[in-house]
């Protein structure tokens, strides 16, 4: 009988712990936020291409990884980038391609912070996080968002192919994405401790 009780005890502590309403909460309050901070972005005319625009809606993003896990931080990028499809210019490859970029960045930093909570861990892992970030943008903007931004212009983009065009921008998206994730970790390390004593009182 006592053995019983240990295993349904075990059973329902798991579900309960992860979908409690506190975290629910938070976790809705963080897409809140990072949604409606993404839709402040500032132009940034890097290298001749006008089309850049930096938003800092992913520091949300990235603090609810550290703080309640990687999976956590993925579901609320990709209900982000969901409600941004609702206005989305882009077919949706944009916030598509936000949310496999931010995915691959909060990634590593996250796991690894989850199973050793230093700052040497984030110190090492955000900077490598950054780099994976910026392979991967590289990589959405050459076989997803250009061709789909050439379909929308009819079949060139500023009179060029795809393969032109990226060509002529492909430093301006390396170094965008760049200045995107450094930002983005800066932010993320001055606000982690403050975040953390508010969930620490929330939970409480």
């Amino acid at each position: 009988m006592e053995v019983e009780e240990k295993v349904q005890n075990a059973g329902e502590s798991v579900p309960k712990a992860f979908f409690s309403a506190k975290k629910a909460a938070f976790m809705a309050l963080a897409v809140a936020l990072s949604y409606a901070v993404s839709l402040l972005e500032i132009p940034m005319p890097i290298l001749g291409a006008n089309f850049l625009k930096l938003d800092f809606g992913n520091v949300f993003i990235v603090l609810i990884s550290f703080l309640l896990g990687p999976v956590e931080g993925v579901i609320i990028c990709f209900l982000k980038e969901g409600l941004r499809c609702f206005t989305s210019s882009s077919l949706c490859a944009g916030e598509i391609a936000n949310f496999l970029m931010t995915s691959v960045y909060l990634l590593l930093p996250s796991i690894c912070y989850r199973y050793k909570r230093t700052l040497k861990t984030v110190l090492i892992t955000l900077p490598c996080a950054c780099l994976l970030a910026t392979g991967t943008a590289l990589l959405v903007n050459r076989f997803l968002v250009f061709p789909t931004f050439s379909y929308l212009f009819g079949g060139s983009i500023f009179g060029m192919t795809v393969k032109q065009a990226f060509a002529a921008f492909w430093p301006a998206v390396l170094l965008f994405n760049l200045i995107k994730t450094v930002s983005v970790s800066v932010i993320t390390l001055l606000l982690y401790k403050r975040l953390s004593y508010v969930w620490k009182r929330f939970t409480a």
